[in-house]
């Protein structure tokens, strides 16, 4: 007949590598602060404030964006030839449709290409 082995009775859990759980209750896997270096410092991490972005035709009181203005449209356009979205480019509503508009009027009359770049 065969033999059967014993089982330990409690919950059972697959082998590997032990989990943060059974090495103690403050490890993490970090290690200690003090091996990090000088700059990474604890509390005396720097805060950035994020600066609000304005609106670059508001500002100037442009009555309006020319399409065939190529060296202010490309601002407003990736090395991919991509239009960046408002919240990178800090444009308001009205003007970033305004953008769009004379960007696709400008590709259309090929002052800009369609694509960028490889």
């Amino acid at each position: 007949m065969a033999e059967f082995q014993s089982r330990p009775s409690g919950p059972s859990r697959p082998s590997g590598p032990p989990r943060s759980s059974d090495r103690g209750p403050d490890s993490r896997g970090r290690g200690d602060r003090d091996d990090r270096g000088p700059r990474a410092g604890g509390d005396k991490r720097r805060r950035f404030t994020v600066r609000k972005k304005v609106c670059r035709f508001c500002v100037d009181k442009t009555p309006f964006i020319d399409y065939k203005d190529v060296k202010t449209l490309r601002f407003f356009i990736t090395e991919r030839g991509k239009i960046l979205p408002r919240r990178i480019s800090g444009n308001c509503a009205r003007h970033q449709r305004e953008v769009n508009v004379a960007v696709q009027r400008c590709r259309n009359i090929a002052l800009i290409p369609f694509a960028g770049e490889k």
